[in-house]
Order: C-alpha cells, then sequence, then structure tokens
C-alpha cells in the first residue's frame, strides 16, 4: 500500500466516524425538540381546559403559566403591556413589528395572548450552540487523525535517517528494514543501491592506495638498482680513471693526459644521459612548455630503443593544443603506464600510440595485438583504475575495449578547456574567424 491510499484510508473512516456522530447527535436533538413540542402543547390544552372550568380563579390560571414555558407563544392572566423585543430579536428581524396581545375569553377567564419570538430564537441558538460544538469536536478529530496518520505513514523516516548515518559511519549496509509502504521501499532501494556504490568507491580508494604505495615502493628500487648498476658503475670508472690521473700526472705522457680526458668526458656524458633518463621517468622534461608531443615522442622512442621485441609506433594528427600542467601530466603518465602494461603482459608485437584532436576534445588511443584482458578480471582494476582516477582530476575518460586472444584497446578523451580550442583556432592558418 503506498502512502496516498493509506492517508485517505484513515481519513475516509474517521469521516464516517463523525457522520455517524454527527446523525447520532442531531436525532437525539431532534427528539428533545419532539419531547419539548409536546410537553409545551400539552401544558397550553391544560391552561385552556383550566381557565374554561367554571370557579377557577386568575390566581389558579396563573399558578399554570409559571409551571411550565410554552412554545412560541406567551399567555397571561392579567393584561401586561407589550414586551420589549430583545437585542437579537431586533437583530435578526428588524422590519418585525412588536407583537401585540390578543384578548381571548375563556370560561369566567380573560387571557392575553401574543406571539414570542423569543422562544423561536432560543432554540435556534440552541440548535447552533449544538452544531458548533459538533464541528469543533469534528475539527478537532480530523487534526488528531491526521497529525497521527503523518506521524505513523512518515515514522519510516527515522529509519532511513539512521541508515544513511550508518553509512556515514563507514558502515558497508544501511541495514534498513522492510517497509509495508512503496514509496520508502523505492527509497530503501535506492538507499541500497547507494550503499553498494559507495561500498566499491571505497574499496577502489582502499585498492588504489595500496596500489599507490606499492608503486612507490617499485620506482624507489628500480631507482636504486639503476643508480647502483648504471650510474654506480660510471661514478666507479670516473673514480678510477682520476685516482691512475692523481698518481701518474708527472710521468704521464699529453696523449696519455688526452686519452684519460676523453675517458672522463665520455663517461661523464653517460652518466648525464642516465641521469636525464632517471630524471625523465621521473617528471618528463618539457611538459610546462606545452612539449606534449615531444615528451611522447621521447617516450615512445625509449621503449623502441629498450628491445623488448615489440614495435612501438606514435602517430600524431596535426599540432597538439597547449595544455595546462596537470592535463599534460596526466596524459603523458596514461601513456607511460599504458605502454609499461604493454611490455609486461600483452605478449604483443606492435602497440601503437595515436594522438589526435577532434573538435574540442583530445583523443588518445593505445592499441596492441597481444592476448588483451582476461574474462575474470575486472576492466577497471589495477593499473587500469589508476588511469581512470588519474584522469578523473583532469576532466578526462577512458574507455577499454578488447577481447581475450585480440588485443587490448585504450581510447582516452580528454575535453579541451574553451582557451585552449580558441588558441588553437587562432593558430589555425585556416580559420576563417
Amino acid at each position: 500500500m503506498d502512502l496516498r491510499r493509506r492517508l485517505v484510508g484513515y481519513l475516509g473512516a474517521l469521516l464516517g466516524g463523525l457522520l455517524v456522530v454527527a446523525v447520532a447527535i442531531h436525532l437525539q436533538s431532534l427528539r428533545g425538540d419532539l419531547d419539548a413540542e409536546v410537553a409545551a402543547s400539552t401544558h397550553l390544552v391544560d391552561i385552556l381546559v383550566a381557565a374554561s372550568q367554571p370557579g377557577t380563579t386568575a390566581e389558579q390560571v396563573q399558578a399554570l403559566l409559571r409551571d411550565a414555558p410554552l412554545r412560541h407563544i406567551s399567555i397571561e392572566a392579567t393584561a401586561q403591556p407589550p414586551a420589549e423585543r430583545s437585542w437579537l430579536a431586533a437583530l435578526l428581524a428588524p422590519e418585525a413589528a412588536r407583537p401585540t396581545p390578543r384578548t381571548v375569553h375563556i370560561g369566567g377567564q380573560t387571557l392575553y395572548i401574543a406571539a414570542n419570538p423569543d422562544s423561536e430564537i432560543d432554540e435556534r441558538l440552541d440548535d447552533t450552540v449544538r452544531l458548533c460544538i459538533t464541528l469543533l469536536l469534528y475539527s478537532g478529530a480530523t487534526l488528531l487523525v491526521a497529525w497521527w496518520a503523518a506521524h505513523r505513514a512518515l515514522s519510516p523516516v527515522r529509519e532511513l535517517e539512521a541508515g544513511l548515518q550508518r553509512l556515514a559511519r563507514g558502515e558497508e549496509t544501511a541495514r534498513l528494514p522492510a517497509f509495508a509502504l512503496r514509496e520508502f521501499s523505492r527509497v530503501a532501494g535506492a538507499i541500497d543501491v547507494l550503499a553498494a556504490a559507495l561500498g566499491s568507491a571505497r574499496a577502489a580508494q582502499r585498492q588504489l592506495a595500496r596500489q599507490l604505495i606499492e608503486v612507490q615502493e617499485a620506482e624507489r628500487k628500480t631507482l636504486a638498482r639503476e643508480l647502483h648498476d648504471e650510474m654506480g658503475q660510471t661514478l666507479t670508472a670516473i673514480g678510477i680513471t682520476t685516482a691512475y690521473l692523481e698518481r701518474h700526472a708527472g710521468q704521464l705522457s699529453g696523449e696519455q693526459l688526452a686519452e684519460c680526458a676523453r675517458e672522463l668526458r665520455r663517461d661523464v656524458r653517460t652518466s648525464g644521459l642516465q641521469l636525464r633518463a632517471m630524471l625523465g621517468q621521473l617528471r618528463p622534461h618539457g611538459l610546462e612548455a606545452g612539449g606534449l608531443a615531444g615528451a611522447l615522442r621521447e617516450l615512445v622512442g625509449n621503449w623502441q630503443q629498450r628491445g623488448t621485441g615489440i614495435e612501438f609506433r606514435l602517430d600524431l594528427t596535426g599540432a597538439l593544443p597547449e595544455l595546462d600542467e596537470a592535463a599534460s601530466l596526466a596524459l603523458y603518465r596514461v601513456v607511460q603506464e599504458a605502454l609499461t602494461n604493454v611490455v609486461r603482459h600483452s605478449g604483443a608485437r606492435h602497440c601503437r600510440v595515436g594522438v589526435a584532436r577532434q573538435a574540442a576534445v583530445l583523443r588518445v588511443s593505445i592499441e596492441d595485438d597481444g592476448r588483451g584482458l582476461p574474462t575474470e578480471r575486472p576492466a577497471h582494476q589495477g593499473g587500469l583504475l589508476g588511469m581512470v582516477e588519474r584522469l578523473d582530476m583532469v576532466g578526462g575518460s577512458l574507455q577499454v575495449a578488447g577481447a581475450p586472444g585480440r588485443g587490448l584497446q585504450l581510447q582516452v578523451s580528454l575535453p579541451l578547456k574553451e582557451e585552449e580550442t580558441k588558441e588553437e583556432e587562432q593558430d589555425d592558418p585556416h580559420h576563417s574567424g
């Protein structure tokens, strides 16, 4: 049952009950009016009969008149001046004349009979008071039932709030009970979906944190190994050469000194190249000056020269727009991670990196002909998840395509900012403005 039907049901039952109460009050009032009308008529007959009896005195008739009130008329045994109209009678019937008594002779008595509008007004006032009391009770009961129905119907909101608070505290599920109302069941279902998405996001965050730590440790190991194996050997050779010069400086000929100098220059050049390669891995040079294309060429060229058995190719279509440092670094790191994954996991023989600008979007594709992703592995995991997070920080997106045994295709899309698009249009000689 939904909330609307429940509220309508509660209010309908209340209205039905109040209608029954109103009818009962009206019937009870009608019964009282009938009893009063019959009593007044009977008393009037008794007065007329007593007045018509011989020997009845005016005092006896007056005593009968004091025993019970009459309805709609007044009877006096003695002549009375016309009664003053009440303020209510003057208000309700301002044009009506004052009632004039009529003289009636019955037996030996003279009675003065006149219409009494105050009696009718009193009866109407009594009916009005009963009606107002009924309406007040009716309105009060309606408000109470409406408040109770709303309170009862909306009580699941507290459960929903408690469930959201549990999610905010870091619990895996909201632990919501089953709700009878359809609206709250839908909200609870949406909260369960939100909890699942939040749990996945937290799991991905933890995985990214672990991966970041692993990448940092791996980079430190690689840097330490390269410093030891490559630059360490070169520096050792430089040290040996300088020590030789120090010991035999007075005995060496000019040719021998020149040979030692050439060896030192060669070793220093080698050390510089090694240092530049390490710095390029830590942070590519030239991105701040809009050199993304040059950095990508150097990156692909370095992989091509390493003899991995994979043929790397870079296709640059047109001039690249000048991106800000964050976007350039994000694209570079994504391509770097993708090529590293190709070498480590793909078993491919060819790998192509394509970069092209399409309207207001810069697209980068990394394609290989390797084994692709395994079917049991989620598409966005490990290095791919890091790529997605890195691109998301600069407004980009990543799409993964391919099947086992058919290679892997990564499609990177990075929307260009308005100023980057304007600069590209200004630099385009064919742009007509």
